[in-house]
């Protein structure tokens, strides 16, 4: 039996298994088909059943959140925890409150979170978890009294050293310092339970610019490889949160011009270049403000806002997906290849779906999957959590350093397992196997537990 065969038996049992649930195959899917090639000749990996078990988390708890809004009415929330595997460290891996969240996409990202966590070299398992509450347009005490009753349910499954949450899509500064008071308030004692914290209790420099920093280290690292840098490039960002601004201000650093960013409601276009100033306005309107990307070209006119649209069509050297799961589709793909794109770094996690992913392969342009581009920010908790166990804490320097190079070993790794050539470098490929055999080895030095 070949590995083909062996993979379309394998995806079929994980379907059967886990029905409507698209994102979690897709991301099974998406490290399968490099791994069974992988250990088609590696029977200990086989006999022990190491994918079949990294595919089945560990545990998922799910639980009722309920809490009252301003009005007194009483609101119901679901909340969720996906611990995928623990073999290499605590689990590890943010909180997402949005209402798109369901089980299907946290056992999605903790399962990618175990890959990502192993290739930063750092101790950490993956995990995952959140809730299907919308933060935005809710009051501050309203955000309070969900995140106090979230976490009075998640604290029975959480502890410095049994899984350490951070922040995700809708869980920013605001709603870490309300669920690590109540945790602190429950728990009666102080630990680094959760990352992603305020610099006055506990929290890291550059934490909040770590993933999306990470993300152009890493199109950095491999442009390198062609003799080719950022200088010059016209670069296309989608999103406008944290990771899609820090990689926008890193690109300019690195000589790059940002023409595109974006939030749900469409996406504006600066032929002008978003300069640092413009950046600056940028982070107002979404961190003070809380307002719509829209009001960017009443403050810039010269720019042009696209309603509805996403950024793909935009001729650009260098595109960074850092909004959300699949905003790239084949046909957007297509479009990037046909108006020039040599490079992609998914800032977001698994933001191009499998077709796109296909062209940008067969097209053998430098593509980072978001294991690798985006682990910047888990690998700047990571060394958080480094930091609150020893009591001491790192000047930006510092950190700014290790974030580097641990993005650099990152690309290594990926280079390593996934050259196929002296001119082309699989980093999905090379991604995948690496995260895969450290997470493999300690299962194997554990025995079939």
């Amino acid at each position: 039996m070949t590995w083909e065969n062996d993979l379309e038996q394998f995806m079929s049992g994980l379907k059967k298994r886990n029905p409507g649930e698209p994102e979690f195959h897709q991301a099974v899917f998406e490290v399968a088909s490099t791994i069974f090639p992988y250990i088609e000749d590696k029977p200990v990996y086989q006999e022990a059943q190491i994918l079949e078990r990294l595919s089945e988390p560990d545990r998922i708890v799910t639980f009722r959140v309920c809490w009252e809004d301003d009005q007194g009415n009483i609101r119901v929330n679901r909340g969720w925890r996906v611990q995928n595997n623990n073999a290499i460290g605590p689990y590890k891996g943010g909180l997402r409150f949005h209402p798109s969240v369901n089980q299907s996409i946290l056992k999605f990202l903790a399962f990618e979170q175990t890959f990502k966590n192993s290739l930063t070299s750092l101790p950490m398992g993956g995990a995952k978890g959140g809730a299907n509450f919308n933060p935005k347009g809710k009051s501050d005490r309203e955000v309070m009294r969900f995140c106090q009753s979230f976490m009075t349910e998640l604290n029975n499954y959480i502890g410095a050293n049994m899984d350490v949450p951070a922040g995700d899509i809708g869980v920013g500064a605001r709603e870490i310092g309300y669920l690590f008071g109540q945790y602190k308030r429950l728990s009666r004692e102080f630990t680094g339970v959760l990352t992603g914290k305020g610099m006055e209790f506990g929290g890291s420099l550059i934490r909040v610019e770590a993933t999306g920093y990470g993300t152009v280290y890493m199109m950095d690292h491999m442009l390198k490889t062609k003799n080719d840098s950022f200088e010059g490039k016209n670069v296309v960002i989608s999103g406008s949160g944290n990771v899609a601004t820090y990689a926008a201000e890193k690109v300019l650093q690195f000589g790059g011009k940002v023409i595109t960013m974006s939030d749900s409601s469409g996406f504006i276009y600066d032929s002008d270049g978003i300069t640092e100033h413009k950046l600056d306005y940028i982070k107002l309107l979404k961190n003070v403000k809380r307002a719509r990307i829209s009001e960017y070209v009443d403050e810039f006119p010269s720019a042009r806002f696209f309603k509805d649209q996403t950024p793909w069509r935009v001729e650009c050297d260098i595109a960074l997906p850092c909004a959300t799961q699949n905003e790239i589709d084949r046909e957007d793909a297509l479009a990037l290849l046909k108006n020039g794109c040599m490079g992609v770094s998914e800032g977001a996690n698994m933001p191009s779906s499998n077709d796109a992913i296909h062209e940008f392969q067969k097209a053998k342009i430098l593509f980072a999957p978001s294991k690798a581009a985006n682990a910047g920010g888990v690998a700047v908790s990571g060394l958080e959590m480094s930091q609150n166990s020893a009591r001491i804490s790192w000047k930006e320097s510092e950190l700014q350093q290790l974030l580097y190079d641990i993005m650099e070993q990152i690309h290594h790794q990926c280079e390593t397992y996934g050259r196929e050539s002296p001119e082309y470098v699989n980093y999905i490929k090379g991604a995948n196997i690496a995260g895969f055999i450290k997470v493999a080895d300690a299962m194997l030095a554990y025995g079939t537990v």
